[in-house]
């Protein structure tokens, strides 16, 4: 049987990473030199104490919010079905509702400029979902909350990435408004998520006791 630790694990990782590992690599910044100065060694930007950012790609942005968008209503719709928790029961509702409208309004901007995206869900968010779905009661509640807090931490991350150093402005604008709402979920599913920590360590430090 694998232990709920495991699959509280593979559910944040595998869940948190088509969001966030197709923008990693546009997250770097770079020191911009001035002209004129290499001679002397001379960097602007260390001088400012400062670095140049780059821009991150729209086209990766949009595919990588739409996968995590698409993975995000699925293992919501598992959780309103299997959590026991009413507060998760909860979430989950909301997550369906309002991911759904976002995912909605990603693909009708998308449309418009053209950019390829994900129509469904890939193999490992789907993997994922199935691993959460083969749990019940008290272990699907401690995993689904975990991977909530993870998928919605790499997608805060990715929205401001694309907020702050996106290049197209509408698919700019678009990032900062869906922002605002992940923001919230965030701040909802954290309370939640720390509440099953603390549980899972109080349980440990009881077996630890009766250990001795």
């Amino acid at each position: 049987m694998i232990r709920v630790g495991t699959m509280a694990a593979l559910a944040a990782v595998i869940l948190a990473a088509p969001a966030g590992a197709q923008v990693q690599t546009q997250t770097q910044t770079q020191t911009r030199t001035l002209p004129g100065a290499q001679g002397a060694g001379v960097q602007g930007a260390g001088a400012q104490g400062t670095t140049a950012q780059r821009p991150v790609s729209d086209e990766l942005f949009a595919a990588a919010a739409a996968s995590g968008g698409l993975a995000e209503v699925n293992v919501s719709q598992i959780g309103l079905q299997r959590a026991t928790d009413p507060e998760l029961k909860r979430f989950s509702q909301q997550m369906v509702e309002e991911h759904t409208r976002m995912n909605q309004e990603l693909m009708n901007l998308v449309a418009q400029k053209r950019i390829a995206i994900p129509q469904t869900i890939d193999a490992r968010a789907q993997f994922c979902a199935d691993s959460l779905a083969g749990l019940t009661g008290g272990e699907f509640d401690k995993c689904y909350a975990k991977a909530q807090l993870v998928i919605h931490m790499d997608s805060v991350a990715m929205f401001e990435a694309e907020a702050q150093r996106g290049q197209d402005p509408d698919v700019k604008a678009l990032a900062a408004k869906s922002l605002t709402h992940i923001k919230q979920h965030l701040n909802e599913i954290k309370p939640i998520a720390m509440r099953y920590e603390k549980e899972k360590h109080g349980e440990n430090a009881s077996s630890g006791r009766q250990g001795q």
